[in-house]
């Protein structure tokens, strides 16, 4: 809990993986300093470099004149949560790798680094380990980012389903059928869809008793179509084949397929370009070759 070893957290997506890392950081001896997220899907590809590591005055074109802070020297004496780290650019995981190696940042524009005292915790739902053997992700990166590995299991293999559904529950209760109903469901979006489902039929329930009739329709399937997006499936395996099979399915409605496969477009895009998909509509453009 109080060393500086770097932690990776996987699971499935809604499974609590930052809910975990801030645990760690509230328990731990860093708890009064901050804890600075970064969703590494979330940044537009060109500003994550300074945003992660701040910038000079003027040091680029709409650069702030006053300069900025990096959200890494933000974290100086807390704790960094690099969330979704298997979307951060390749050329960024080099910069990365050498903040961890020698606990030190260098701002855009900047020729002299600025020593930073930092515990990493990254965590991603993506299999980076294939990730690593596509070429599409830095074995030396990954070694360091897994000082200490904890995989969080989805709720559906969980034993502590019911105690989960009691400390969600609030002041609210649950009729016998609607208890069983919620027990049997295998919660693909695991603890935000649970927290989500309780919301909603907590909002519709009369007198705090949740009855079947208040639970929304819960969706079994981990990747099924929606019906909003006629001809979008995503599978399993999100691999560029899969991927490409998802996009002509849905005529190259990128929004359609980003919100079947529960992904922001900036990632969905990241991941077209990573595997050198190009709508056919965008053939000519050389940006994205």
């Amino acid at each position: 809990m109080n060393t500086p070893i770097s932690l990776l957290i996987t699971g499935e997506t809604g499974s609590g993986k930052e809910f975990f890392a801030k645990a760690v950081h509230a328990s731990s001896e860093r708890r009064a300093r901050p804890f600075v997220a970064v969703n590494c899907a979330a940044i537009p590809e060109h500003l994550i470099e300074s945003e992660l590591f701040g910038h000079l005055p003027g040091s680029f074109s709409g650069a702030s004149p006053k300069g900025k802070r990096g959200l890494i020297a933000e974290a100086d004496g807390g704790t960094l949560f690099l969330d979704e780290i298997g979307d951060m650019p390749l050329a960024l995981q080099a910069r990365l790798l050498r903040v961890l190696s020698e606990r030190e940042v260098l701002p855009v524009g900047a020729t002299k680094p600025v020593p930073v005292n930092i515990r990493v915790i990254a965590a991603t739902h993506a299999p980076l380990e294939q990730l690593v053997l596509a070429g599409r992700f830095r074995d030396d990166l990954y070694y360091r980012l897994k000082g200490a590995h904890i995989q969080l299991p989805p709720l559906r293999e969980r034993t502590d389903l019911g105690a989960m559904i009691t400390r969600l529950l609030g002041a609210r209760s649950l009729t016998p059928a609607a208890l069983q109903r919620l027990m049997s469901h295998p919660w693909p979006g695991n603890l935000r869809e649970l927290r989500n489902v309780l919301d909603y039929a907590g909002s519709l329930c009369a007198d705090g008793a949740i009855d079947l009739d208040d639970l929304p329709e819960l969706q079994a399937g981990r990747l099924a179509v929606r019906s909003s997006d006629p001809g979008v499936a995503t599978a399993p395996d999100d691999g560029p084949e899969a991927l490409l099979q998802a996009l002509r399915a849905a005529h190259w409605n990128v929004s359609a397929v980003a919100r079947a496969m529960g992904l922001s477009r900036m990632t969905l895009y990241r991941r077209m370009k990573r595997a050198a998909i190009v709508p056919p509509n965008r053939q000519d453009d050389p940006s994205l070759h």
